[in-house]
């Protein structure tokens, strides 16, 4: 019997899950184009998901070499040596079932490789002649150290060589996680584990440049939550005006894959399949009040960035209208993270459950200083 997934990967014959069709297609347009791109979302958007899609269309036509940041630890990143061993390490256990030969997946880890010259000669050795894909999970897991920066200059120098026709390299590039490449070295300055180097060094400067536009919307809308729904309804015999449902759970959540999918989940397992107007309602309630992972980083964002917290705060609380300018930072990171949207060319909270949320959470701080003055 399958569920509503809120934990991580979902797999379609174990989960409901929205119809990403449309979405995969547009992806594998720039995969067929060798493009190289970053797939950013916010927290618990899908992101590992669509990889894992990608990967079971891709896996005829391409050698997938799908890697995860996700837990690699700080050590890999302690030197050049230590991070090229464990990244073919990595691209060598992904080719476990790939239909490749044993010799080609062994030959993808050489111990003998100890800089980033000496990996970029080993990538070109292993490219030439096939048509390899690298995934990149959760990069921005351990984008605080110098040495994932070095990194990305090394592919993209490789990148320019292939396009000059001087160079074999990966046939196309993905990387996925929360923060824009560009925005990583802003990331490490903040929490303190990168100094520019001079000052004609700039904060947003990006050693990934070469990045094709990525324009796909990852959010739901509701038509892909009606999808998931109907999907529900060809195992379940309940009565449920799916286009009703569908638009009232996107009004609340306006399409955040974690949210949908957990008012979902509340009204299957703990409201009695009661899929109404009103019950909706009472899963907002439970899900504005729950803890989640998702909430953690929230105020844990928050804590870290003081600029935003007091921008969300003047909006929310002391009721300032701002306009909208992506090209302003603090707005660009509050749309990065999944709080902010535009709407009528102002700056709004991304959705009615993280606003509640995010409000609760400032009148909480705000009677924690009263209490200590007095």
């Amino acid at each position: 019997m399958r569920k509503f997934n809120i934990e991580g990967l979902c797999i379609p014959s174990e989960d409901y899950m929205v119809n990403i069709d449309d979405k995969l297609k547009k992806i594998i347009e720039l995969i067929n184009l060798r493009k190289y791109f970053v797939i950013n979302c916010p927290r618990q958007y899908g992101k590992t998901t669509t990889l894992l899609c990608l990967e079971q269309i891709l896996k005829d036509e391409y050698i997938v070499a799908s890697i995860t940041f996700e837990g690699i630890g700080s050590k890999s990143f302690e030197t050049e040596e230590n991070f090229c061993l464990r990244f073919m390490e990595f691209v060598r256990n992904s080719l476990f079932l790939a239909n490749i030969s044993d010799e080609y997946k062994e030959a993808w880890f050489n111990k003998d490789v100890s800089d980033f010259a000496e990996l970029s000669y080993h990538i070109t050795k292993m490219c030439k002649d096939q048509k390899i894909v690298l995934m990149i999970d959760e990069v921005d897991k351990t984008s605080n150290n110098q040495v994932f920066l070095d990194f990305l200059s090394m592919l993209r120098s490789k990148y320019l060589a292939r396009k000059s026709g001087k160079d074999y390299t990966f046939h196309s590039v993905i990387l996925a996680g929360v923060y824009d490449i560009k925005n990583i070295k802003f990331k490490m300055i903040k929490e303190g584990s990168y100094s520019l180097l001079d000052t004609e060094e700039k904060m947003y400067n990006s050693p990934w440049n070469i990045a094709a536009e990525f324009n796909i919307d990852m959010s739901f809308s509701s038509r892909d939550i009606e999808s998931m729904l109907k999907d529900y309804l060809s195992e379940n015999d309940i009565p449920m005006d799916t286009e009703l449902i569908s638009q009232e759970i996107y009004d609340y959540t306006s399409g955040y894959p974690f949210l949908v999918s957990n008012i979902c989940k509340i009204i299957d397992e703990k409201l009695n399949k009661d899929w109404s107007e009103e019950t909706i309602l009472e899963a907002v309630k439970i899900t504005t009040t729950n803890e989640y992972t998702l909430f953690d980083d929230l105020v844990k964002n928050f804590e870290t960035y003081k600029e935003l917290y007091d921008f969300l705060y003047s909006i929310l609380i002391l009721g300032m209208h701002e306009n909208f300018n992506i090209d302003k930072p603090i707005i660009k990171l509050g749309c990065m993270l999944g709080y902010m949207r535009k709407e009528n060319n102002k700056v709004v909270v991304s959705n009615k459950i993280f606003e509640t949320r995010i409000s609760n959470y400032f009148i909480s701080k705000d009677s924690s200083v009263t209490q200590k003055e007095r």
